[in-house]
């Protein structure tokens, strides 16, 4: 019997029968391989994909007056966001939105055909406007609850209180500088959802709920800083100034209890005039003119090297070193003592004043004031100005710094000069958070450094001093009926550092534009108020000194504030 022969057609049913065989080999390795080694991996790659994580936002913690009424608070609001792949029609979509939304009907649209699950719509809308939406009853379209910041009272304050972002987060003033207190920890929400971005019931859906944030109590008085700011804006129409600020502090404590500028702005439509946002009292400097010359006074009297009887022949004008210096009115040469000399704002006396003092005791005196140095308030952007050490100063330096030039501030240390005066002669921190209400109800004080920087006798002195300047000198518009009280005026030209005089080459001139104001304490036998009002660039043709300028608004907010304190008229 011969050996079988392999035929041509039996070779091509062995390949094809091992090139299947081969195939379902490899099949079940792989099916082996990825039901056995890879299975977990390949879950969890699955589970990914359809997993979606959202943050929760938290709710910011309340920021209050000092009488506990909320000047910003966070509400529920709603925020609608569209998956693209539900919406069947976009351009329908977007043509029944756009007039609710105020968004063009091509960006909606834009938006509608894009190639993903989630889009935002609009965010953060009041009940009244997510309703009108939800009630076109669109498909494709989502809405959930976020919270969002409002500010009750408008434009009250909002320098001082600043605002939140989109996503709550704090940008400008107590909002920012307090965002670990306020903003507390926010959530998480993790659920299912299929490839058309549809939740997936009984799906994975985990949520760690978001935890809320710490309260805060100003020290600001809402009734006191309404009336401030009404009065920073009437100043400003009178005079046609560039700015107006108003300073309130309890001299006490030197609490704030009220910091108003105008022009403002609303925090909860904030624009995009930014200049407007930032707190110019802290922010801000300018050279403090006479209102520095308390300063000079006073260590003087301090030092025990003037009393307020002590006299000097006082000329028009007197020559230090390089420079000239003049009085703002011209006049004959007179005998005129120290009280005289604060009354009438004499540049020339201030100066032979200082001639006694020195150089470096002025400068240790405008240190302990607390100006060139921060003051340590509780509040972002805060600048310290600028006091150049005595050893630098020129020959000259010394007499423009004895009245108020050469001297950076802004206007809450310069308010905080006087409210040191009206203090018995101790400056302390000043505060604008009054607490921060913990969970449990106790509320945490912030820490407060002080120092003395004049004795009582001192700090009587120079009272009774300012006290003249409004009776019988260039403040008495800044007379407050039914109370005494005391402060100095300041009139000071504005350097400009792009300016060049008429003679020279180099950038940097005192041009025509001043700073007028007015800061006093009152009542002045025993003060509770220092009030500082300073009116930036008034019009040439309206009133420019402080005394015209400034001293009316001070003498107004005095008079509410005291009102408002209880504090009974003087007795007469």
């Amino acid at each position: 019997m011969g050996r079988k022969r392999w035929r041509p057609q039996h070779l091509r049913l062995f390949f094809v029968g091992a090139f299947f065989l081969a195939a379902w080999v490899v099949i079940g390795v792989k099916l082996v391989f990825v039901q056995g080694v890879q299975a977990q991996t390949l879950e969890d790659q699955a589970l990914d994909q359809r997993l979606r994580t959202v943050t929760l936002e938290a709710d910011r913690g309340t920021i209050f007056d000092r009488d506990g009424r909320e000047l910003a608070l966070t509400i529920e609001a709603t925020t609608i966001y569209a998956n693209p792949r539900e919406i069947s029609d976009p351009g329908l979509t977007a043509a029944a939105l756009s007039g609710l939304l105020g968004r063009p009907v091509g960006e909606l649209q834009a938006d509608f055909e894009k190639d993903t699950s989630f889009v935002y719509v609009a965010r953060k809308l009041l009940r009244d406007e997510a309703d009108a939406i939800r009630e076109l009853d669109l498909d494709g379209l989502h809405f959930i609850v976020e919270p969002k910041r409002v500010y009750p009272s408008g434009d009250l304050a909002a320098q001082v209180l600043g605002f939140v972002g989109t996503d709550n987060g704090g940008l400008e003033g107590v909002e920012q500088m307090y965002e670990d207190v306020l903003a507390g920890e926010p959530g998480q929400l993790v659920f299912e959802r299929s490839g058309r971005g549809r939740v997936i019931p009984q799906g994975e859906y985990e949520v760690r709920e978001a935890v809320r944030g710490q309260d805060i109590a100003l020290t600001i008085d809402g009734e006191l800083q309404f009336f401030a700011q009404q009065e920073a804006v009437a100043t400003m129409e009178e005079t046609g100034a560039k700015a107006v600020h108003v300073v309130v502090l309890d001299v006490t404590t030197f609490e704030v209890l009220a910091m108003a500028s105008a022009p403002t702005f609303d925090p909860n439509h904030i624009g995009s005039d930014a200049d407007l946002f930032r707190n110019r009292v802290v922010t801000d400097t300018f050279e403090p003119g006479s209102t520095q010359k308390l300063i000079t006074v006073a260590a003087a009297i301090e030092e025990g090297i003037v009393t307020p009887e002590t006299t000097f022949e006082v000329p028009d004008s007197i020559e230090v070193f390089d420079r000239e210096y003049f009085d703002f009115t011209e006049h004959e040469t007179q005998d005129m003592t120290v009280a005289d000399i604060v009354a009438g704002s004499s540049n020339v006396g201030t100066i032979l004043v200082w001639q006694e003092l020195g150089d470096p005791l002025l400068y240790r005196y405008l240190q302990g004031f607390g100006l060139g140095t921060y003051s340590g308030i509780d509040f972002p952007g805060e600048v310290p100005g600028l006091v150049r050490p005595a050893e630098e100063w020129c020959e000259s330096c010394g007499a423009s710094t004895s009245i108020g030039y050469r001297v950076a501030v802004t206007p809450l240390q310069m308010t905080s000069v006087f409210a040191t005066v009206g203090n018995d002669g101790v400056w302390m921190q000043p505060q604008v958070v009054d607490a921060i209400i913990e969970e449990d109800g106790e509320s945490a004080q912030p820490n407060q450094q002080n120092q003395r920087v004049l004795s009582v006798e001192t700090a009587e002195v120079m009272r009774t001093l300012l006290t003249g300047v409004v009776e019988t000198g260039t403040g008495q518009l800044a007379q407050v009926p039914g109370y005494s009280v005391g402060g100095k005026t300041g009139t000071t030209e504005k350097f400009e550092p792009d300016l060049i005089c008429p003679g020279t080459t180099v950038p940097g001139c005192y041009g025509d534009d001043v700073v007028a104001s007015f800061i006093g304490i009152g009542p002045s036998d025993d003060p509770r108020l220092a009030i500082g009002v300073f009116v930036d660039s008034p019009r040439a043709d309206k009133k420019r000194t402080g005394g015209v300028a400034a001293a009316p608004a001070f003498s107004r907010v005095m008079r509410f504030a005291l009102h408002q304190l209880g504090v009974p008229p003087d007795a007469r």
